[in-house]
């Protein structure tokens, strides 16, 4: 969004504190989408999903299900993104119950439940769609001005995650107008792909490549 551009410049960036590491986990060359169900990590690996326990770092759980982007949990099902569709997967069998189209078309990233709904972000094209979980109907979107490659919400706040060469992010935005309003700066040469709140001071960011989940430190906001 180009009005933001002069919006971005203006907000201090801070130092992201990285807090712990896991991983890599045996089997699962990439990281590309986290969740958290309030008690374990989900990472999706390409090939499967896995839980670990976010205390021990130990796997706990393995769903054999395709899992190529964001990963989302409303409560009781985790939510996936496989190529072009959104599969709905019962956490306790790994069974795919029920699959809506991705907006995205395959150019979906991130992936988190919030409000009854699901928010996926579309990496390349820097968007982040509110979907109706039920049909994949596109109920609203946001724009940002770097690419998305991952979305959260906790406490009301609305963070994603950029990777966009060495340099990137997390950045909370209003969910109005998609100004950036506190910014999160990564270390030299760490993306992220997936980001998920733990609903309290911890954000779990999906490594990519390096096979790794980090946890990062929430900000005490002003909002809080």
């Amino acid at each position: 969004m180009s009005s933001n551009d002069n919006a971005t410049r203006q907000i201090p960036t801070r130092a992201a504190e990285i807090v712990r590491e896991y991983g890599p986990f045996d089997g699962a060359e990439r990281i590309h989408g986290v969740t958290h169900d309030g008690q374990r990590v989900w990472a999706a690996t390409e090939a499967n999903v896995l839980a670990f326990d976010p205390d021990s770092g130990e796997v706990v759980r393995t769903l054999d299900c395709a899992a190529h982007a964001g990963t989302a949990f409303d409560g009781t099902h985790l939510y996936q993104i496989a190529e072009a569709r959104i599969d709905k997967i019962d956490p306790a069998t790994g069974a795919v119950v029920a699959s809506i189209p991705a907006p995205g078309n395959g150019g979906d990233s991130g992936l988190t439940w919030a409000e009854g709904s699901l928010w996926v972000g579309q990496y390349r094209d820097r968007k982040i769609h509110r979907i109706d979980p039920a049909t994949g109907a596109v109920l609203r979107t946001i724009e940002s001005n770097r690419f998305v490659t991952g979305v959260t919400w906790v406490d009301g706040e609305l963070w994603h995650a950029t990777w966009d060469g060495d340099d990137n992010e997390l950045r909370r935005i209003d969910p109005d107008n998609g100004e950036v309003l506190e910014r999160l700066e990564l270390p030299h040469g760490i993306g992220v792909s997936g980001l998920e709140s733990d609903g309290a001071d911890l954000f779990y960011c999906g490594g990519g490549s390096s096979g790794k989940v980090r946890a990062v430190r929430r900000p005490k906001s002003a909002t809080r």
